[in-house]
């Protein structure tokens, strides 16, 4: 399928996970940014990146992807066949259904979608679609300071915790696998953020961290290797 989108800005994201919370807030700041959009949102309905589209003629293109559907990855990946950009990032995300559950209490179905959704799922994207970034661009994917094993001294969130740390493993053998690829790897904390996942009693507001999760990954670009990163670029212990 060839591009619809204008040809006259900074760059292309892909951004997966892309029709609220941060990955909404993102493709705003991109645009902001002079970058077009490519965004997937989940289903037909109508999301706030419609509402962009709208606004931003010609530089947001929608797609439709569950990550958790190897048939729709297939069909994302058949679609952007031959199509380049220069940053793909992964946004989607989940929580389980009740946060304070551990190990002993979790359902086997509930850590089972979280674990799917967090950490197969995002790097089953990126291995279909690492094709399509320029070789000076650069793939991330929403991380969280949560996944630091190292900073885990109170526990809390055993479940989220988990899947974080199992996706930046996955991504640090997905590095070493691709030890001669060029592209910058960015595995993003954000911090907590006040969002329909983060909750209203998160620290921080969109407005406050989208900003600044953007432009340090504007600043990785061309940087080849994997880090991992907070909203302001500082390293977060593994």
């Amino acid at each position: 399928m060839p591009s619809t989108l204008e040809n006259n800005a900074v760059g292309t994201v892909l951004l997966v996970g892309a029709s609220r919370g941060i990955g909404h807030a993102m493709a705003a700041e991109f645009l902001k940014q002079g970058w077009n959009v490519i965004g997937t949102v989940r289903g037909t309905h109508r999301t706030g990146l419609h509402d962009l589209a709208e606004t931003h003629a010609g530089r947001v293109e929608i797609a439709s992807l569950d990550i958790t559907r190897e048939e729709e990855i297939a069909a994302l990946r058949a679609r952007f066949s031959g199509r380049r950009v220069e940053m793909l990032f992964v946004n989607a995300g989940t929580t389980n259904a009740n946060p304070d559950d551990t190990v002993a209490n979790v359902s086997t179905e509930d850590f089972t979608h979280t674990m799917i959704t967090n950490a197969l799922s995002p790097m089953r994207v990126i291995e279909s679609l690492r094709h399509v970034v320029t070789a000076d661009g650069l793939i991330g994917i929403m991380s969280s300071g949560q996944g630091s094993i190292a900073n885990n001294t109170n526990g809390m969130r055993d479940i989220y915790r988990a899947t974080k740390a199992a996706l930046n493993m996955f991504m640090r053998s997905y590095a070493a696998r691709h030890a001669d690829d060029p592209h910058a790897l960015v595995l993003m904390a954000p911090g907590w953020i006040r969002t329909e996942l983060g909750g209203p009693s998160a620290a921080f507001t969109l407005e406050e961290t989208v900003p600044d999760i953007v432009g340090t990954l504007l600043s990785q670009q061309g940087k080849p290797g994997l880090r991992y990163l907070d909203r302001e670029g500082k390293t977060v212990p593994w």
